[in-house]
């Protein structure tokens, strides 16, 4: 239990950075999870200059703290905590990917997706929050419920999970609804929604007509 506990003040010392914008405005402005002026590993420093991971960073430090207060979340919050390290230091390892950046979001969107899957508290609703989902989607011909979970950043993601499978898509411009593209070793996958209306397209396949369920 000391170890837990002593875990817990590390991870809680070094999960926000504070600063105070000016003597009129004292509140804190909670900023990324780990101090820019001193950051070292070039995710961090990627992070710190990028401000679409800079919000994925802040709206994640924000689930994770609610996670750790949630005696109900699963796992629960000591094991929240250790998964986080382990996390961060999977994070960190995008520096060695072909490309960091797309590495760090979809390392970002699946955090974001079990940290708010696992706990009620965390899927509060927030009117500041950055994240909704997951959502559950059942697409014509295709068997398995589809999970999403999105990122409203700019560009905004999306976190797609189904089976044993699972891609994170980026929103692009579109002129009707919201569109979201991205590719893996098999091919290109498509999600769309405009109002109540949403397709999934993924490789080998047309555009399936897709409609919400209830989670849970």
């Amino acid at each position: 239990m000391k170890t837990v506990m002593a875990l817990f003040t590390c991870l809680l010392a070094v999960s926000v950075c504070a600063t105070t914008s000016n003597a009129a405005s004292p509140s804190p402005i909670f900023q990324t999870s780990f101090d820019c002026a001193t950051a070292r590993a070039s995710v961090e420093k990627l992070i710190c200059g990028d401000p679409q991971l800079t919000q994925m960073d802040i709206e994640l430090t924000r689930l994770y703290r609610l996670a750790l207060t949630d005696n109900h979340s699963v796992p629960r919050p000591d094991k929240v905590m250790i998964d986080q390290q382990f996390w961060i230091e999977a994070r960190n390892q995008c520096a060695s990917e072909p490309a960091p950046k797309a590495c760090a979001i979809r390392s970002y969107a699946e955090r974001a997706h079990q940290l708010r899957q696992g706990s009620a508290i965390v899927r509060t609703k927030d009117p500041d929050r950055l994240t909704e989902g997951p959502l559950a989607f059942r697409c014509t011909g295709f068997n398995p419920l589809i999970a999403a979970t999105f990122f409203n950043t700019q560009p905004g993601v999306v976190y797609l999970k189904w089976a044993n499978t699972s891609i994170t898509l980026n929103q692009v411009q579109n002129d009707s609804g919201t569109q979201y593209i991205g590719k893996d070793s098999q091919g290109n996958y498509r999600f769309w929604q405009n109002g109540d209306r949403v397709l999934f397209q993924k490789p080998g396949s047309g555009e399936m007509s897709c409609t919400a369920e209830p989670v849970g």
